[in-house]
């Protein structure tokens, strides 16, 4: 397996955009909670992409993909703080992997590669949210994010139901 973590510039965005509306579609579909509920239209997803692609050009939001045998199989973003208090910190979200290929590494690839961009922008604070007992926390915690506490009734799940997400840092040093 060569999985192959690249970031997407503005310019170049279009070419993955197909492939991202499908990778966020899987995800929702498999029960991922990234903000979405099933089913997620082919038009929501792609009004939710136009709004990343448009926050590129500033360099706020980082996008990366991984890739194999050039086929788009997961993506991550880092979306760093402008504040001037903040600049020492990013936020993790949607990493969003094919449950054709999950636990074959691509999680795990995109969480090491967004680690080293936050460490090119000199971030140093990363935090992210997970729905509480997503199999993304166990990925979250061998990776040495630390649980900061569980909101309740965070997110609508697709029974109807609202669960509790949990909040995680990372310290780069």
């Amino acid at each position: 397996m060569s999985i192959i973590i690249r970031r997407v510039s503005a310019p170049e965005f279009s070419k993955y955009r197909e492939g991202l509306i499908e990778l966020l579609q899987d995800a929702v579909d498999s029960g991922a909670s990234v903000g979405f509920l099933p089913p997620l239209t082919t038009k929501e997803a792609q009004a939710y992409w136009d709004t990343i692609e448009a926050a590129l050009p500033a360099g706020h939001t980082i996008l990366l993909v991984a890739e194999e045998d050039s086929e788009l199989l997961g993506t991550v973003q880092l979306h760093l703080a402008t504040k001037s208090n903040g600049l020492h910190r990013a936020e993790v979200a949607k990493l969003l992997v094919n449950s054709m290929v999950y636990r074959q590494g691509f999680g795990r690839r995109l969480m090491q590669e967004v680690e080293r961009e936050a460490r090119f922008h000199q971030r140093t604070t990363l935090v992210l949210d997970t729905l509480q007992g997503a199999p993304s926390e166990l990925l979250y915690q061998e990776l040495g994010y630390t649980a900061v506490g569980a909101i309740p009734a965070f997110a609508r799940v697709p029974s109807g139901e609202l669960e509790a997400t949990v909040v995680y840092y990372k310290l780069l040093v």
